[in-house]
């Protein structure tokens, strides 16, 4: 591990592809497989501190890229530099040591938790892992500490998953990441399966963990109202491509791309006149399969304002000023 500078970024994706290889139904041994570009060349960086939300429609690559980023699934190209380490070069022994630093979250906060095994062990696993030298005596009371702190009684940590609700079990979800202090969590949906007033709640844990811990986010949702809540930055992935990364205030007062505008004009308003009044941005077609995506911009055959040249050259993500970058040749 190289020597950090509290300015220098935690995370530096550069040039990320993830290519699946997908064999053709009815297709001869000899036929060449179709290549899915999930995520096509994407680049960001994530600060100490910050919440970085990616948003975008199902199909869009958002949790292939966080699971590219923790080498769940294999990277096509591309580097993913952590505290001066490419994830992506390094050995599985290497890559194991840094997994305690950086974390998940899952969508489904039921199935992401093994229920042979009470609450207790689930969270004290990752511990065990990771720190094999800790007595069990400091185990317990770590794990204790953690369900404590985001709301989970200690006499209930003898207890099985299926004994608690889905917003109980996505912050025993959050206590088994906690537990490692790590530096980064990746929150893929951890919210899209829960009751909106549970959904508001888990959203306010999170935010007074990082600002306790001094954690960085990736919060991976297709809500965009949630997204704004909690972002410091956002970033629209479309056909595994960006689309748009900007600050969160400026995203939603003045967005760059028009499927950042269609995303932003889908969003309910609470005020019933305003509601009513609003114009809607409605995108023709529907999203393109990946196995064959659109030449040039892969936005263009649903956006309301393609011209030629987005038929023929793909446009780069490219500065705008305000810490707005676009990838749209007309704006």
């Amino acid at each position: 591990m190289k020597d950090m500078n509290a300015s220098d970024p935690l995370l530096k994706v550069r040039d990320l592809k993830v290519w699946f290889s997908i064999k053709r139904d009815g297709a001869m041994p000899w036929t060449p497989h179709d290549t899915l570009k999930a995520v096509d060349g994407v680049d960001f960086e994530l600060m100490p501190g910050e919440t970085l939300g990616i948003v975008g429609e199902s199909g869009c690559g958002k949790s292939t890229l966080a699971r590219a980023i923790m080498r769940m699934v294999p990277a096509e190209a591309g580097t993913v530099m952590w505290l001066g380490d490419d994830l992506l070069s390094i050995s599985k022994r290497q890559m194991n040591a840094h997994r305690k630093e950086m974390q998940m979250i899952f969508q489904d906060p039921l199935a992401s938790l093994n229920p042979r095994m009470t609450i207790g062990q689930i969270v004290a696993e990752p511990l065990k892992t990771h720190f094999p030298n800790l007595k069990d005596k400091e185990v317990k009371q770590r794990v204790r500490e953690v369900l404590d702190r985001v709301g989970i009684l200690p006499n209930m940590i003898n207890r099985y998953p299926h004994e608690f609700s889905g917003g109980q079990c996505q912050r025993i979800g959050i206590a088994r990441a906690l537990v490692v202090k790590p530096k980064m969590i990746i929150c893929d949906e951890p919210v899209s399966a829960l009751d909106v007033s549970i959904q508001a709640q888990v959203i306010n844990l999170l935010m007074e963990l990082q600002e306790e811990m001094g954690l960085s986010l990736i919060f991976i949702a297709h809500d965009l109202s949630v997204v704004k809540h909690i972002s410091t930055r956002v970033m629209v992935l479309y056909l595994g491509n960006v689309m748009e990364i900007s600050e969160s205030d400026q995203l939603y007062r003045a967005p760059g791309h028009p499927y950042t505008e269609a995303l932003i004009s889908a969003v309910p308003i609470p005020d019933p006149k305003a509601e009513a009044s609003k114009e809607v941005m409605l995108l023709d077609a529907d999203l393109p399969s990946p196995l064959n995506p659109p030449s040039g911009c892969v936005f263009r055959t649903r956006c309301p304002h393609a011209k030629d040249i987005c038929a023929q050259e793909k446009p780069m993500l490219t500065d705008r000023g305000n810490g707005q970058q676009v990838a749209c040749h007309l704006r």
